[in-house]
């Protein structure tokens, strides 16, 4: 970290601590900041009140003992206008929360693996009404499980689309049913993953229904067929590096460790420690590499993976998907009848859930972390904390509406 007039450069970042209310332009003079240029909410018409309002609202979750701490972000133009951390990471040590304070995103793996999927689809390397079946053999023998406990083969292949909507008529990493089959173990490799979850029934034929999945974690697999290499390391050389998301990988290295924010549950007394995986520690290199759930990261990292996605694909002069291509993945992909019975949002190619009314995107993840895109107003909207429940008291709604009234 570096300290220029009172100001902290970290992580590209320029980190000011702003009095309440004050709406003035921030004067800087020093190095580059990357993408981001820390300005007042007011000069990219965000009302300074509001946020300060958003941050009250952080700080007294925090005392009512809801969560332990979380840190925030909120982006306008390809500006950062508030970025907030309070309470701390872990209560037995009271290291407080800050900027570069690691979280398990869990599910927020998703749209990387998306995009790092888009990529390769870019490149030529599979069309997405390709059957999986044709770069991983498993999935010709998949069946399809009935009311009556019978199996039979499915009315049509997988395609590698079904993977990215959750149409392939996959299950959930915690249904009973992976679980009895032990379809997905840390120590497992990917090629040992698809394996077990090709010789797991289908829940419904492929197309049928949208069914939150693993299908992610197969994605990842043929990340590595189409591209040639491991998993991790096409995302550190074509995503991660190129975004400067350094902070971003399947595993906490020794020297981050402090940095790991503790996952809490709420109870009677107050928040106590609670693993969601204990077999999933994060601070040691898995064998399973999992698309849908393995990354940890923090909120500036995720936030230019955000800017990059509300760009079209481009983040500081970095372009690492076409516009059309994004363009693609931030809509919903579902076909009508799927889209009707899931109700009223739908789900875009880029593992984001799209709201159908205002075009706005995003996903969570199960320790509380969420990111939100809405180009209409060239607005991101990041929240990390690590809790069970995810969303205690409804915060993630309640800072939401806090941003949205802060636009002027």
């Amino acid at each position: 970290m570096t300290t220029v007039r009172g100001c902290a450069v970290i992580a590209g970042l320029l980190v000011v601590a702003l009095p309440l209310g004050r709406a003035e332009a921030l004067r800087y003079d020093g190095p580059d900041l990357g993408p981001f240029q820390r300005v007042a909410p007011a000069s990219v018409g965000l009302a300074p009140a509001m946020l300060d309002e958003a941050t009250a609202l952080l700080k007294r979750v925090v005392d009512e003992k809801k969560i332990a701490g979380a840190v925030a972000a909120v982006a306008r133009k390809g500006k950062l206008a508030y970025l907030e951390a309070v309470g701390v990471q872990d209560l037995e040590t009271r290291a407080p929360m800050t900027e570069r304070s690691l979280f398990r995103i869990y599910s927020m793996t998703k749209p990387v693996t998306a995009v790092a999927a888009m990529m390769l689809h870019e490149a030529g390397r599979f069309s997405l009404a390709d059957p999986v079946s044709k770069y991983l053999p498993e999935f010709k023998d998949v069946n399809v499980l009935l009311p009556d406990g019978s199996l039979r083969p499915p009315a049509r292949e997988i395609t590698v689309q079904d993977l990215l909507l959750h149409t392939s008529g996959f299950s959930h990493r915690t249904s009973e049913l992976y679980r009895t089959a032990g379809v997905r173990i840390r120590s497992d490799t990917l090629p040992q993953f698809v394996r077990k979850i090709t010789r797991a029934p289908l829940m419904e034929d492929p197309g049928t229904r949208f069914r939150y999945s693993e299908g992610t974690t197969v994605l990842g697999r043929l990340v590595e067929i189409w591209s040639g290499k491991p998993f991790d390391a096409f995302l550190e050389e074509r995503i991660f590096r190129p975004l400067g998301m350094t902070e971003t990988a399947f595993w906490v290295r020794p020297e981050q460790r402090s940095r790991l924010a503790m996952v809490y549950q709420s109870a009677r007394d107050g928040l106590t420690p609670f693993e969601i995986e204990p077999d999933l520690p994060f601070t040691e290199r898995p064998m399973l590499l999992e698309g849908a759930v393995g990354l940890v990261s923090t909120v500036p990292d995720y936030l230019r993976f955000s800017q990059m996605l509300l760009d079209r694909g481009e983040l500081n002069g970095t372009r690492i998907l076409a516009a059309r291509t994004v363009d693609m993945m931030t809509v919903n992909g579902l076909p009508d009848a799927v889209l009707k019975a899931r109700g009223a949002r739908g789900w875009g190619l880029g593992n984001v859930d799209v709201a159908l009314d205002t075009g706005e995107y995003g996903w969570d993840g199960t320790a509380g972390t969420i990111f939100t895109i809405d180009p209409r107003h060239e607005l991101i909207t990041i929240l990390m904390w690590q809790s069970v429940p995810a969303d205690p008291d409804g915060l993630r709604a309640r800072f939401k509406a806090l941003v949205q009234r802060a636009l002027e």
